[in-house]
């Protein structure tokens, strides 16, 4: 089962993604470990200032790199990874090559090319190039300085110019893979979209995070945050790849298995590491680690193969496991493994760096903190012109040790004029201690774009109206389409705050077909606050205020599906005297529930 986003992709290229809906895909196996048992030396390399920058290889020894790709391909890999794991500007500035990105990864993207095609015309079988892009070599969600100190748009601009260079050169499939850093991942997948539009092209977009052992981010993102995160984006395949052997995979890839809709792609080391007169060597021999990888395609994984350490003969094993046969009687007209249908349960997600969040509770409902708000609480407030985030950090603790699943941020102020300065150091803060996810809530695009941008998760953005018609909504809906945030939307538009229920669900449905239709973005990012007046206003027209509001969620329940909705409980019991605000709040909490 495959999840086709809202909005149609339109692919130049979708070669691949046709294989994948036929049967089991057949990856390569280990670049680095094949290069260096032909014991190169620092004149292979073009001299001695580039002696082990292996990306360089498809420059100074085509041959090699041609010999490696054919090696995987003999044994039934039907994709083939560019040697380009570290060719990004970053990477290569540390051996002076900086300014030769587009060349590199062209002429590498060109040389797996010609590889590719040669064995697809003797067997008749589609081989596939995949532009490997590994990480920048930089963690934008950490808070070392050195490792840190980039924006998401330079991320962003670095993964753009290498999708170009191996696009050009003639990839089938872009390939973010051993992604440590979910903020980077993130960062990629921008940059790569961009370029697909700038250049009007489109091929599928595959990537693939690294868990530690005990299933884990470099960060503490675990595999449920990493779907929530990367489900949202526009990508093709979904994955796994590196880190550790697949016996420590089983669970995440279970996992992946009974709750994404995308395809899913695994590659595993061959074991874990150990060390061996100073080389990292992979113990985990062909036949235990094929059978291991075999086992996921039985599952539903669509796409297997392997990372470090892995040869060709386990990539031959593999293939026979995977598809009962030896590539030659595939040659002859053997039926390769279809994809095992998968029973897949999914739910709308949010999440923090570290862990996923229920969108809908059960039992409901999902609980939102509004303390670290600087318009409803005087206490952040202070500590905002204080510029005290650590004793904001602590309320916010505080209020997820109370039962928060998620907290709204506010950092708006008139006595400041840098909320967008303070926003994204408070989240930066907030995202890298808070297990929650967070509502960042503002009505300045650029305060968004700012919090956005440094937030590993999957956030979503509150204070999205009609209010001036169309420009809050065309500044908003772009910024949750490129960080892949939900929108929490009130129903207001050029006319003020509807109060009646029917108007309540028309400015709903006018911001689903906007959001949906225009936008690409699916119902379920979509959550709607149908508002409420107190009881005490005294106006004879508000009187049945609150009903409406019941029956305006339960309108666009109904005839809405898959948007979700948010209420502020309290707001219809302002004014009331403490003993009686309780009983109204209950009250008005268990319809709103019930609509």
């Amino acid at each position: 089962m495959t999840q086709p986003p809202t909005k149609t992709r339109v692919y130049t290229n979708r070669r691949y993604l046709d294989a994948i809906e036929d049967h089991v895909v057949i990856f390569d196996g280990a670049m680095g470990t094949s290069i260096q048992r032909y014991g190169l030396t620092a004149e292979d390399y073009g001299g001695k200032q580039y002696e082990g920058c292996v990306d360089y290889l498809v420059i100074t020894r085509p041959d090699v790199i041609e010999e490696i790709h054919a090696s995987f391909l003999e044994v039934g890999a039907e994709a083939v990874e560019t040697n380009t794991f570290r060719a990004n500007r970053l990477t290569l500035s540390e051996y002076g090559l900086q300014d030769r990105v587009l060349e590199i990864n062209r002429a590498a993207a060109g040389l797996a090319r010609r590889v590719c095609d040669r064995f697809e015309q003797e067997t008749g079988i589609p081989r596939f190039v995949a532009g490997s892009i590994g990480p920048s070599g930089k963690l934008p969600s950490g808070s070392d300085p050195d490792l840190s100190n980039i924006t998401f748009e330079e991320l962003a601009d670095i993964f753009y110019e290498q999708a170009q260079g191996l696009v050009e050169g003639g990839a089938d499939l872009l390939l973010v893979e051993t992604s440590q850093d979910i903020l980077e991942v993130k960062a990629a997948v921008y940059g790569i979209n961009r370029y697909f539009e700038d250049a009007g092209v489109r091929i599928p977009l595959q990537v693939q995070v690294t868990l530690d052992t005990t299933g884990r981010m470099l960060f503490g993102t675990d595999i449920a945050s990493a779907v929530a995160t990367l489900e949202a984006l526009p990508i093709d395949v979904i994955g796994l790849n590196c880190s550790t052997g697949p016996e420590y995979m089983r669970e995440p890839v279970q996992y992946l298995v009974q709750h994404t809709g995308l395809p899913i792609s695994i590659l595993p080391n061959a074991g874990l590491p150990i060390n061996v007169d100073g080389e990292a060597v992979y113990p985990l021999e062909p036949d235990p680690f094929s059978e291991m990888v075999a086992e996921f395609a039985r599952w539903g994984v669509s796409v297997v193969g392997g990372c470090c350490g892995t040869r060709p003969e386990h990539i031959r094993q593999l293939y026979e496991k995977v598809h009962g046969h030896p590539v030659e009687a595939t040659l002859k007209g053997e039926r390769r493994r279809p994809q095992t249908k998968r029973q897949v349960t999914r739910q709308p997600l949010v999440s923090s760096g570290m862990r996923a969040t229920a969108m809908v509770q059960n039992p409901g409902p999902t609980m939102i903190g509004e303390r670290v708000n600087s318009q409803g609480s005087r206490k952040v407030k202070r500590l905002l012109l204080e510029d005290d985030y650590d004793s904001i950090l602590q309320i916010a603790l505080d209020q997820v040790d109370s039962g928060a699943h998620m907290l709204d941020v506010c950092v708006a102020l008139t006595e400041r004029a840098d909320e967008a300065l303070q926003m994204r150091t408070l989240v930066k803060k907030l995202s890298q201690a808070v297990e929650v996810p967070l509502i960042i809530d503002t009505t300045e695009a650029e305060v968004i774009d700012a919090a956005l941008s440094v937030y590993p998760g999957r956030a979503i953005i509150n204070g999205n109206n009609l209010e001036n018609g169309r420009e809050r909504i065309d500044r908003v809906l772009p910024l949750a389409k490129k960080y892949g945030a939900a929108v929490l939307s009130m129903t207001i538009d050029e006319e003020g705050m509807a109060h009646d229920r029917q108007r309540k669900f028309e400015i709903a449905k006018r911001i689903t077909d906007i959001a949906v239709n225009e936008y690409g973005l699916r119902p379920e990012d979509l959550i709607f606050d149908t508002l409420t007046f107190p009881l005490t206003t005294g106006q004879e027209e508000l009187r049945n205020d609150a009903i409406e509001t019941i029956e305006g969620i339960r309108l666009i329940k109904q005839n809405l599906p898959g948007v979700m909705t948010a209420l502020g409980i309290s707001n219809v019991s302002f004014g009331v005297s403490p003993a009686a605000r309780g009983v109204l709040n209950s009250v008005f909490l268990y319809h709103a529930v019930q609509a």
